[in-house]
This record gives C-alpha cells, structure tokens and sequence, in this order.
C-alpha cells in the first residue's frame, strides 16, 4: 500500500501530460497535414483520430493475448516468473515508444505562444479560457460520461458480470471482445466524421447502443448458464466497445475543430473532467450495487447526451465549423 499510493500519484501526474500532449500533437498534425494536402479539416482529423484510436483500442486484444500467454495457468516462464516476463515486454514496449516519439517532427503553430505563457497567471488565464465558452460547458457532461464508461467496463463490467459466469480466466477474453469491437468503431467513426453535424449521427449510435445496454443490464439480466450464459457477457463487451471507440474519436475530433486556438487547454479540460469521472467509478464500486451503477450510468448518459443534442441544435451554427 505504501509504494502503491505514491505510484498511483506519480503515473496520474506523468499519464496527465502524455495525453494532453497526444490530443494537442494528433490535432495540429491533421491540421497542417490538411492545410498542407488542401484538405478540409473536418474529415481529416477524423480520420487522423480514427486511426489512432484503433491502433490504441488494439492494445486491448494484443495485451490481453500477451498477458494470457504469459500468466496462463500461474506457470513461471523459466528462471523469472511469467508476471516478471509481462513486465519487461510492456517496459519494451514502453522503451520503443519513447524511441519513436523523440522522431515526431515538430508542428508549426501560426499563433504565438510568448504572450500565453509570459506568466503563471497568463498560463492559468489561458487553461481556463475554454470553461467561459458554453460549448465546452455543455460538451463537459459527455466528456465525463465518457470516463464513466471505461472505468464501468474495467471496475464492474469485468468484477460483476463477467466474473460470475466465466470466472477470473474469462475475463481477458472478454476484454479482447471489447477491444476488438472498440477497434472497428474507432476506424469506422473516424472516416465518416466530416464536422459537428456527422459527430452527431455517430454519437447518437454510440449512446443508443449503450443505452440499450445499460437499461437490459438494468431490467432483464441475470446469470445463466450453457453456451448462451457464455455468449452474453462477450456480447455486452462487444456492445460497449461500440460506445467506447465512438466516444473517443468524436469528443477528440470535436476539441480539435471546435477550440483549435486553445487546444493545449481543451485537451487539458477533456483528461481532467474524463479523470475525475473514473475516478468516481472506482471508488464507489466497492460500495454501491450493481444495480445503483447501473441507473448512476443510465442518469449520467441521458443527461450528457441530452446537453450534447443542445450543443448541436442551439450553440454551433453549421457555418461556424469549416467542413
């Protein structure tokens, strides 16, 4: 427990940076790659998020596989033991994408940023700046839901659902199931986003899609057994994944079109309120039902999507949004 709280801390505060820096680079590559190739912006970085999406929602197929090759049947893999094994293949890994990322080529910014980082209040003034702008305020629940869904399927998918009918050993297979789906959906949505208006249709299939799940979890489900009691929980995974790979390249490509002069504080706004709400999962799961989650879920999903629908409908003029 000791070297476990410090070590949360420290990847929350490092994870934080990574991914603000992912958001900000993947939109100012499109950008430049659109301007550069005079392409509209719009469906280029869809697609630049589409694509990354799908090669980072493939982790959850290609690690699952490692760890069940590695750890299967508690068998030590020689000398080091398998656990020790999957460590130093993530720490490659790890290594290999550190060794890439120092390749990136830097993007070139028309705007200057001296006079936004001339001082901790000019710096502070511009992080906030988005939360003055009621696009971001009624894009704030979904990006939230957003995190509540991942850490659902991670925190009580897996725990309450899964485990039951499969056991521990079923749980990697399942999550494979999700990574996979949440692969396709990823490269999918990306190719057919051209602005806010297409970022609207695909959302809303997400949203329906786990709405039906929520609320069959909610009023039907219950463990059964055979082929079919098997064949259930792969087949929520799958549903979910749907969600999840729609949620992530929309919300991206939405930050980038819509705040492209503060993308640094967007992406920055997207990770805190997304962290805040996994967090929330994780510690209330211990304490709550299956049940109380689920209409929790259900309520954050109608909510956010609802706002989302205002963004679309009141807020963003389809002229505002270069297509």
């Amino acid at each position: 427990w000791y070297t476990m709280v410090p070590a949360s801390l420290y990847l929350g505060f490092t994870a934080s940076i990574i991914w603000v820096g992912q958001g900000t680079y993947l939109t100012s590559a499109a950008l430049s790659h659109a301007r550069d190739n005079s392409l509209p912006d719009g469906p280029t970085l869809g697609s630049f998020n589409g694509e990354f999406w799908g090669v980072f929602a493939s982790t959850q197929v290609i690690g699952n596989l490692i760890s069940l090759a590695l750890l299967r049947n508690g068998k030590d893999g020689g000398s080091i033991t398998g656990k020790n094994l999957l460590f130093v293949v993530f720490l490659g890994c790890m290594i290999i994408g550190i060794v890439l990322m120092c390749l990136l080529s830097k993007r070139d910014e028309k705007r200057d940023n001296a006079s936004t980082h001339s001082s901790f209040g000019a710096m502070l003034k511009y992080i906030v700046a988005p939360l003055k702008d009621r696009r971001m305020i009624l894009l704030i629940p979904l990006i939230a839901y957003s995190g509540l869904q991942q850490a659902f399927v991670w925190a009580v998918f897996t725990k309450s659902i899964v485990t039951p009918v499969l056991g521990i050993s079923g749980v990697g297979g399942a999550m494979a199931i999700y990574g996979a789906s949440d692969v396709v959906c990823s490269l999918v949505a990306g190719r057919f986003t051209s602005g806010l208006h297409s970022a609207t249709f695909i959302v809303s299939v997400g949203a329906i899609v786990q709405a039906v799940v929520l609320f069959w979890l909610l009023l039907f489900y219950s463990p059964v057994e055979g082929l079919l009691g098997a064949a259930i929980p792969l087949f929520i995974g799958a549903l979910w994944g749907v969600g999840d790979g729609v949620l992530n390249t929309q919300l991206s490509a939405l930050l980038g079109l819509l705040f492209e002069d503060v993308k640094e504080a967007a992406f920055a706004q997207l990770k805190v309120w997304q962290s805040g709400a996994i967090a929330v999962i994780f510690f209330l799961s211990p304490s709550i039902t299956l049940q109380a989650m689920l209409i929790l879920m259900a309520a954050s999903l109608v909510v956010s999507f609802g706002l989302f629908l205002l963004l679309t409908l009141v807020v963003e003029k389809p002229s505002s949004i270069r297509a």
